[in-house]
């Protein structure tokens, strides 16, 4: 058996980066801080998002730097050689199955509670 599940919960570092493909298929990237629950440290951990498709133009229409969201994905690895030393290099990044916008409008733009909208 193995399991690859991974719940964070934080503010969005940037605005969406947004990509759309001939194919018809959209790619969201995001950045997420989320604070550990450890008072030696007030860093947060950053992680790098992937998000695909409807979750991705949903991110893309509502998510701002800042907002507050909770996500559910799985653990992956982009893999590259790099070009200057050809070594193998490689990056985590969450791909995002479920997106939950929390907290309000308030936090973005506008007014209204958006709690729990779930993607």
């Amino acid at each position: 058996m193995s399991i690859n599940i991974v719940t964070l919960v934080g503010r969005v570092g940037g605005d969406p980066d947004i990509k759309y493909f001939e194919s018809g298929s959209v790619k969201c990237r995001l950045t997420l801080a989320v604070k550990r629950r450890s008072r030696n440290s007030d860093e947060p951990d950053w992680f790098t998002l992937e998000l695909w498709d409807k979750t991705a133009e949903v991110a893309g229409n509502y998510v701002r730097k800042g907002s507050l969201i909770g996500i559910k994905g799985s653990l992956k690895f982009d893999t590259w050689s790099d070009r200057q030393t050809g070594a193998n290099r490689s990056t985590p990044i969450i791909r995002v199955d479920q997106l939950e916008l929390l907290g309000s409008k308030r936090d973005g733009e506008g007014g209204g509670d958006m709690s729990s909208e779930h993607f």
